[in-house]
């Protein structure tokens, strides 16, 4: 028998491969994770440049209109031979009505004249306890990598078609959810929310 759920957070995106992994993860604390088009909750401008910056803006925002707590993920990848681009603007790297494929293939397009393909995706997960939060907790984990030369798997989403993670011969679409999980840079923050919310005595367990 299913235990019951005794919290919900709201997760300030509409990414259903995050909502997943967010789920996945903090399930097993009886912890409900429910995307923020639930309750109508319309994307907020990115303002920051930081990773940290805009992971705050977007926890605030749904905080504020859902009244519950709230997880915000900003995330990315970096890439050296491009100088740390896409970055922060990884979501829409490809412009106005950027997809995921878009985005990917025009980073393959541009990284056509390189040798160096080092890579790696960051994570910055901000949880707020309410919009006016003081103190929001703060975690952000890096996933070290490269870029393939085409795009392989179909798990994920993303630029895991074509990110290649270190001590893998595989792109992480080709990863279980479980290997993935363990690994990547958004598991190993939702690790170390995890810990800080439970030293703080947010969740049980």
């Amino acid at each position: 028998m299913q235990a019951p759920v005794s919290q919900q957070i709201v997760l300030a995106s509409g990414n259903k491969g995050k909502l997943n992994e967010f789920d996945q993860m903090l399930a097993q604390f009886n912890i409900q994770v429910l995307a923020q088009s639930q309750f109508d909750v319309p994307e907020v401008a990115e303002t920051g440049t930081t990773f940290v910056e805009n992971a705050i803006i977007k926890a605030r925002h749904a905080a504020e209109i859902t009244g519950k707590p709230a997880i915000a993920d900003d995330s990315g990848i970096e890439v050296d031979a491009l100088d740390g681009q896409p970055g922060i603007y990884s979501a829409r790297y490809s412009g106005q009505g950027a997809t995921e494929v878009s985005n990917y293939q025009k980073l393959l397009t541009e990284m056509k004249l390189h040798q160096n393909r080092a890579a790696r995706f960051q994570c910055v997960l901000v949880y707020m306890r309410h919009a006016k939060d003081p103190t929001p907790i703060i975690c952000q984990a890096a996933w070290e990598g490269s870029i393939n030369l085409a795009p392989q798997g179909e798990q994920g989403h993303g630029y895991d078609p074509i990110f290649i993670p270190h001590g893998f011969d595989k792109t992480a679409a080709e990863l279980t959810s479980d290997e993935k999980n363990a690994h990547s840079h958004r598991g190993k923050a939702l690790a170390m929310l995890v810990a800080a919310m439970q030293e703080k005595g947010i969740i049980q367990g």
